[in-house]
């Protein structure tokens, strides 16, 4: 008797399902290109637009979170009863579109709405993509999945650090360049144009992705939020210490790979060309292995039965970090401080994946979506919302001095790793006995 073939729990294919998570790791990558390439531009958009670390800060993060973080409600709650495909496919193309505005920009305030305008786009990417995740895999290899689609995190990173270095560079060598209707544009108005046309190349690819079989409530199924409110309130505790937890991790890594470029060039005289080659090659590296290595302990020590695997991941993750983030936040030269960047990269990428999967872990499958945005939401709006901006402000009202933005990122850092590890401790219990309630819950159905 011939052995059937292993299906997911949609009915796919093994192999088609890993298709899927690539073109939604694509997606992401895409969208962390457009998000994070401000960050190695700091200096000629600054120029150019003539504003303050702290407003360039927002550009960075309040401008993109906010309205990131609240159309992410809505989007979540229609990823739970519509189309996740289509949602995504729709957010991808306005995104790219409000990417290539931002080329069109003259003053801060033009540039600052466009970014919102990306940001909404966003918001429909990652609560789709883990809610379809979850459909196209168990709860055993979840974690590793979902870790795989959230190396678009440090790819899309990578590749924006790289790409803005040669950018700056360029700039300093050629200066504007003249374009057919459109003129004389400077080289960061250029990168706009080339990623946002690229993006929108990308949406096709969603033509191949198929919606997988939600495996409770059926497609059309919208849950009450009074059902939603009632889920969340019964298991509080573990809400509010898995996302606050987490969300202080992204505060971390956020508020200092915003400014990592820039202590480089300022404290240790890099030319944003070198920072960008060494910071993007590390956060593509390390960063991706460590997103992976995350999600594979968490899926080892779940298979050997510890359910608070992914908590233990993300505290593992925030100790292990500080004495390399220390390293090279307060190094005497750059070469030493990019030594301490390589382990201070992978262990600050541990958690971003397993996070995530926690949260379709303990969630019915007609709330995930819901349930991954709230999540989105604290995480951007803390993490990337206020990450840059905080560090920023220590750096401008504190000490006063751009040579400082070292110190600045050490005591940020080191406040939010403290409080991340106390929460993601404390809440180990308590999902625990979630994870617990939901599966007596499914058996009785």
């Amino acid at each position: 008797m011939q052995a059937s073939k292993p299906v997911s729990p949609g009915g796919y294919s093994p192999t088609y399902a890993w298709f899927v998570v690539a073109i939604l790791m694509m997606a992401y990558v895409f969208s962390f290109v457009d998000r994070q390439i401000l960050n190695l531009m700091v200096g000629p958009i600054r120029s150019d637009l003539g504003i303050s670390d702290t407003q360039m800060s927002l550009l960075m993060g309040f401008s993109f979170a906010i309205f990131y973080t609240i159309m992410g409600i809505p989007l979540g709650r229609m990823a739970d009863s519509k189309s996740r495909r289509g949602l995504i496919t729709v957010g991808i193309i306005v995104w790219s579109v409000m990417t290539a505005l931002c080329g069109f920009a003259k003053h801060y305030w033009h540039l600052f709405l466009c970014r919102i305008g990306v940001g909404v786009g966003e918001a429909a990417l990652s609560p789709a993509a883990y809610s379809m995740i979850a459909d196209y895999f168990p709860p055993e290899k979840r974690a590793t999945a979902i870790s795989v689609y959230s190396m678009g995190i440090y790819i899309g990173s990578g590749i924006a650090f790289l790409l803005g270095g040669l950018i700056v560079e360029f700039v300093t060598a050629q200066g504007a360049v003249t374009l057919p209707v459109l003129g004389e544009t400077r080289p960061w108005q250029v990168v706009f144009y080339v990623l946002g046309f690229s993006g929108l190349l990308f949406s096709a690819a969603f033509l191949l992705v198929r919606e997988p079989a939600r495996s409770g409530g059926g497609p059309n199924s919208s849950v009450p939020i009074k059902e939603v409110l009632a889920y969340l309130k019964l298991n509080r505790r573990t809400v509010l210490s898995h996302n606050i937890g987490f969300a202080m991790i992204a505060f971390c890594s956020y508020g200092t790979a915003a400014w990592i470029p820039s202590y480089f060039v300022r404290v240790h005289g890099w030319s944003i060309g070198q920072v960008g080659l060494v910071f993007g090659l590390i956060v593509m590296i390390f960063g991706s292995a460590g997103i992976v290595f995350g999600g594979r302990l968490s899926d080892r020590w779940t298979a050997q039965g510890r359910t608070d695997a992914p908590m233990r991941v993300g505290v593992l993750a925030a100790i292990a970090v500080i004495p390399f983030g220390a390293g090279y936040m307060l190094s005497p030269n750059g070469t030493l401080a990019g030594l301490f960047l390589i382990p201070a990269t992978f262990f600050i990428s541990m958690p971003f994946g397993v996070a995530p999967t926690a949260i379709q872990d303990i969630m019915p499958n007609r709330l995930r979506g819901q349930a991954s945005a709230l999540y989105l939401f604290l995480v951007n709006m803390i993490g990337l919302g206020i990450g840059p901006t905080a560090v920023a402000v220590v750096t401008d009202f504190l000490f006063g001095d751009d040579n400082m933005v070292g110190w600045s990122m050490f005591i940020v850092s080191g406040v939010a790793g403290a409080v991340a590890i106390t929460l993601l401790t404390t809440g180990l219990k308590p999902y625990r006995e979630s994870l617990a309630r939901l599966k007596a819950a499914t058996a009785s159905t």
